[in-house]
């Protein structure tokens, strides 16, 4: 007898097949069979024809942090993710020394958008190397299954402290990291992230430790990750790190390089394309370089308090350093600094997160009633309407609000005609929910239901088989996460059992449910019917059902060559 079976499905096996109608069998957390009718099991699921598929393998998340204290890194499965890869971008908390700690998280506040109070009161700090917090995430159980990245900017801190965010390292410095990255992959690293990009900031404008690794840095650590054998080198790029370099890399360590963030920008139309022509090439000289999109918008909410998508420029750093709010607010008063700040915007144009789109920039809510009627209404039409230039205008304004009003901002990947070529590229990696992180500006973490509602039912970009594939099975060889991924028999039965009709992510909506009260942006899943872990069932029709106490997740220590 099996321990469940999920009857009268249709059934998307991962690997983008034409679905086949018929029930699938799971007995001690396995797919035992697959097709056909089946027989009896303690617990029978009817589909009626819904969509049963692998669960989603999300593989840009920032969990490292909330998973200590959330372990179903909530909402994610609740959203259909099964399998979430932490630590991109290098961000991740281990190897951190107790020293080291606050430091640490004051990094991830501007980095990755997180309330240091929130971090203050939630870490659990049970561990110091990077096997060490394997071995404790193992030990208090995960909700969905995780595989962690060994990351560049917390070995770079492990090793050179404070200084790992002022200068280049020594080479016996360089050969202290290169053992943590060895001792992360014999520990089950999934493989080795770093960042070089511009807007990596933490605390007060101070670059991220790995923007500071030079070439010898770099190279040593890559090489290091590789000697395993096995291992998937993930980079959020910079202007220094083009793409013939990281096909250097790639042919150099024999591995796979996952190059962020692919985002079209409608000032900057072709840059997009040239990027992924170049790592097509590369492919194609049979170099393993992959491309890592979004199939949504990049939008941020945020108030002048923190207003990250203006934090990449050099011009915003006197803002980024300014400690409290009286002296952040004589900042933005300061007219020579608006003025550095503008003539960055136009000699930057189309080169930056925020590039002086004020017509995609909106007011979501005034801290004053007199002001309501503002709300909805683009930074462009208010600035025209009061006669100034749009930068005077939004930062008179927040000001006069007391840096309260909250806007967002389409940034990013909205030109549906350019962002559809690029996700019908069947080698382009569809992930970057950064799930975990930027909770105060945005929430992706429902990317692959939007791309199943939106892009294949709506759009057509993808058949549904293709999407399914391109978010379960593509993933799972890409990191070389062994039987899962796909519908089949001796396989993890980690499942997604959704209305093709319908599915969809939802509304986004404010919580107030982070440590210390700290708010994030969260959404639900529309026409979602079930999600299973291990065979564990953690969400039905109505979301999140799994008892927090049971925790079905595995913490994934073993990845194919």
């Amino acid at each position: 007898m099996f321990d469940l079976v999920i009857k009268d499905a249709e059934i998307y096996d991962g690997a983008g097949n034409a679905p086949v109608r018929g029930d699938l069998g799971v007995t001690n957390g396995k797919i035992e069979a697959v097709g056909g009718k089946v027989g009896a099991a303690k617990s029978t699921v009817k589909a009626d024809g819904l969509a049963l598929a692998p669960g989603i393998i999300d593989g840009h998340t920032h969990y490292d942090a909330q998973i200590t204290w959330d372990p179903f890194v909530d909402p994610s499965p609740a959203l259909g993710v099964t399998t979430a890869v932490m630590g991109n971008c290098g961000f991740t908390i281990a190897p951190c020394k107790p020293a080291d700690r606050d430091l640490t998280m004051r990094h991830l506040t501007h980095v990755e958008g997180m309330s240091l109070d929130a971090l203050r009161a939630g870490i659990r700090w049970g561990f110091e190397s990077f096997p060490q917090y394997l071995d404790m995430l193992q030990g208090q159980g995960v909700g969905p299954n995780v595989a962690c990245f060994a990351g560049h900017s917390a070995i770079r801190t492990f090793v050179m402290g404070a200084e790992a965010t002022e200068r280049t390292a020594t080479d016996e410095e360089i050969s202290q990291m290169t053992a943590q990255v060895r001792e992360a992959m014999a520990a089950g690293a999934v493989g080795f992230a770093s960042s070089t990009a511009e807007a990596h900031n933490g605390e007060g404008g101070t670059p991220m430790p790995s923007r500071l690794a030079d070439d010898r840095e770099l190279r040593a650590l890559v090489k290091a990750m590789a000697e395993s054998g096995s291992g998937v080198y993930m980079l959020t790029k910079g202007s220094k790190t083009s793409i013939p370099y990281l096909e250097e890399l790639a042919v150099e360590a024999k591995r796979p390089v996952v190059i962020a963030a692919l985002f079209h920008s409608n000032t900057n139309p072709t840059a997009a394309f040239k990027t992924l022509d170049q790592v097509n090439a590369a492919r194609a000289r049979g170099h393993q370089l992959v491309a890592q999109t979004s199939c949504c918008p990049l939008s941020m909410d945020f108030t002048f308090k923190s207003p990250y998508l203006f934090e990449s420029m050099q011009s915003w750093k006197p803002a980024m350093a300014a400690h409290g709010e009286e002296a952040l607010k004589k900042v933005y008063r300061d007219p020579s600094w608006r003025d550095a700040v503008r003539r960055e915007l136009e000699a930057a144009r189309g080169r930056m997160v925020f590039n002086g789109e004020w017509d995609k920039l909106f007011v979501v809510e005034t801290a004053k009633a007199e002001n309501q009627a503002m709300e909805g209404s683009t930074l462009a039409e208010l600035a025209k309407k009061a006669g100034k230039e749009p930068l005077d205008f939004i930062l008179d304004f927040a000001l006069s609000e007391n840096l309260d009003t909250a806007f967002v901002a389409q940034l990013l990947h909205n030109d549906e005609k350019a962002v559809g070529r690029i996700l019908a590229d069947p080698n382009t990696h569809i992930s970057l929910s950064d799930a975990g992180a930027h909770l105060t500006f945005f929430c992706d973490a429902g990317f692959g239901l939007h791309l199943m509602g939106h892009w294949s039912r709506e759009l057509g970009v993808l058949d549904l088989p293709q999407a399914v594939h391109r978010l379960t099975g593509q993933p799972a060889k890409l990191f070389g996460i062994g039987n899962r991924g796909f519908l089949r028999e001796g396989y993890a039965a980690d499942l997604m059992l959704f209305d093709p009709k319908t599915v969809a992510r939802g509304a986004k909506r404010r919580a107030h449910d982070l440590p210390a009260g700290a708010a994030r942006l969260t959404t639900s899943a529309v026409g979602l019917h079930g999600v299973w872990i291990n065979g564990t069932r953690v969400t039905d029709h109505k979301g999140f059902c799994a008892d927090k106490t049971a925790r079905p997740g595995a913490v994934l220590r073993r990845f194919a060559s």
